[in-house]
C-alpha cells in the first residue's frame, strides 16, 4: 500500500473516531491501534525504512529484527503503538476497569503518531 493510501484510511478512521463518545472506549482503543497502524506504515515508507509492499499489521507481530529496523528509524510512533497494543488485552478483550482513561491515552498516542505522519507529508 502506498503511502497515500494509508494516510487515507488513517483519515477516514480518524473521521469515524470524532463521531464516538467515552462510552464506546472499546471501539475508540480499537480504531486508535487501526489508525495509527496506518500511520505509522505512512511514516515508514517516507522516511524508506519499509517497501511499500511491507506493512505492519501490529507492531507485536513484526519479525525482532524488522521490529527494530523501524524502532532505529522512528523510535517514537513504534512505541506510541506498541502502547496502544497493549492496552487492547487488558480493555477491550479484558475487564479492566477504566477503559474511558484508557481510550483517552489510545487516541492521545495516536493524535501524535499521526502528527508525525502529517509532518512527512
Amino acid at each position: 500500500m502506498t503511502p497515500g493510501h494509508h494516510r487515507e484510511k488513517a483519515e477516514r478512521i480518524e473521521r469515524s473516531l470524532a463521531k464516538l463518545t467515552g462510552s464506546d472506549w472499546e471501539i475508540r482503543i480499537e480504531a486508535a491501534m487501526l489508525a495509527g497502524t496506518h500511520w505509522v506504515n505512512h511514516v515508514l515508507h517516507r522516511v524508506g525504512a519499509s517497501e511499500m509492499p511491507e506493512d505492519v499489521v501490529h507492531a507485536s507481530m513484526c519479525m525482532v529484527s524488522v521490529l527494530r529496523k523501524y524502532k532505529l528509524a522512528e523510535p517514537e510512533p513504534i512505541a506510541r503503538l506498541e502502547e496502544i497494543e497493549e492496552l487492547r488485552p487488558l480493555f477491550v478483550r479484558g475487564d479492566m476497569s477504566g477503559g474511558a482513561d484508557a481510550a483517552d491515552r489510545a487516541l492521545a498516542l495516536l493524535g501524535s503518531i499521526a502528527e508525525r505522519a502529517r509532518n512527512l507529508a
